[in-house]
């Protein structure tokens, strides 16, 4: 294996890859790279359409699993795409419906309009939470990069106090996050506690490391010392034993992974009585959320190569 300096260089490659603009605009099912990788990347990708979204989810919570949804897409620009969006998760809430499924859905707020105005993003986050409320869905408000922070919370405090089956992403790498955080916990919803995913400058944000998972803990004492919901949202196998070893198992809503990542962490979690929900996401643009899985570690990257030349290496619900 690599030294850690170099995986450390290698994760920061493949993040600059994602976020490169030229790269994410020639993306397209057209495209040589969706062709290649498209079998491989279904490693981390539930379903390309969603009818047989929900076949495979209704598979997930047989095994006794939590279901989380998010339809791929982000920072849309175009009013046409953004309604398509909406569109789009406004349809999946009906077909969640009729299977008998209330996945918690998620989506980034560029993704319905932050990029066009704030109040698009508002209303057409207003409109997907007042349809999944219909149906008993709770839908789950993502965080983006360090520049989108300020607009976010801005548009979830117009909503927070209007819908009971919102939450809100909270990455424990933002030094910002000390200090959000008492007015987040202020309106009572469901808070979805993670590392961050997004490469931030140190003055803006911890690098992974002992730090940052104390920092996590700390941050996640305060959420529950408040009484309010939270699902911990980590990958870190050693940050969950720490979860587990500290009791907090035993007072958070649920542990969230995301689907193909470390299943078999997530099945001993469990099976020692831990409620686990696995966020699933779908569809076609999936360039962004595959690359950043093959940055979370230098062995997704191998994997991802043996996945290439043996796609029949994959088997949906395998590890659960």
């Amino acid at each position: 294996m690599p030294s850690q300096d170099t995986c450390v260089l290698i994760s920061a490659a493949l993040k600059k890859l994602a976020l490169n603009q030229e790269c994410r605009d020639a993306f397209s099912k057209d495209s040589l790279f969706f062709k290649l990788f498209e079998q491989a990347a279904h490693r981390y990708i539930v379903s390309s359409d969603r009818e047989e979204l929900a076949e495979k989810l209704q598979l997930l919570h047989d095994k006794g699993y939590r279901l989380g949804v998010e339809y791929v897409g982000e920072e849309n620009h175009d009013p046409r795409v953004v309604q398509a969006f909406v569109d789009e998760y406004l349809k999946s809430i009906q077909t969640f419906a009729k299977a008998g499924l209330t996945p918690q859905l998620g989506f980034d707020l560029s993704a319905v309009g932050m990029l066009i105005s704030q109040e698009t993003a508002y209303r057409n986050a207003a409109t997907i939470l007042s349809a999944a409320a219909e149906h008993n869905i709770s839908v789950m408000i993502s965080m983006e990069h360090s520049s989108a922070v300020d607009k976010i919370l801005e548009v979830y405090s117009q909503l927070a106090p209007d819908h009971s089956n919102i939450g809100l992403t909270v990455q424990a790498h933002l030094h910002r996050t000390l200090d959000d955080l008492p007015a987040i916990i202020g309106y009572g919803r469901k808070i979805r506690l993670v590392k961050g995913v997004y490469n931030e400058a140190r003055e803006i944000a911890l690098p992974r490391g002992a730090e940052l998972d104390q920092r996590y803990l700390t941050l996640l004492a305060e959420i529950l010392e408040a009484n309010i919901a939270v699902s911990c949202a980590t990958q870190d196998p050693n940050l969950i034993k720490r979860i587990f070893d500290q009791g907090y198992h035993s007072q958070i809503q649920e542990l969230e992974m995301l689907h193909g990542v470390q299943p078999e962490t997530m099945r001993k979690a469990k099976e020692a009585g831990l409620a686990c929900r696995i966020a699933g996401v779908y569809g076609d643009s999936w360039y962004l959320h595959f690359l950043h899985r093959l940055a979370e570690s230098p062995e997704n990257v191998l994997e991802s190569l043996a996945d290439f030349y043996d796609p029949s290496r994959i088997v949906f619900g395998a590890g659960y």
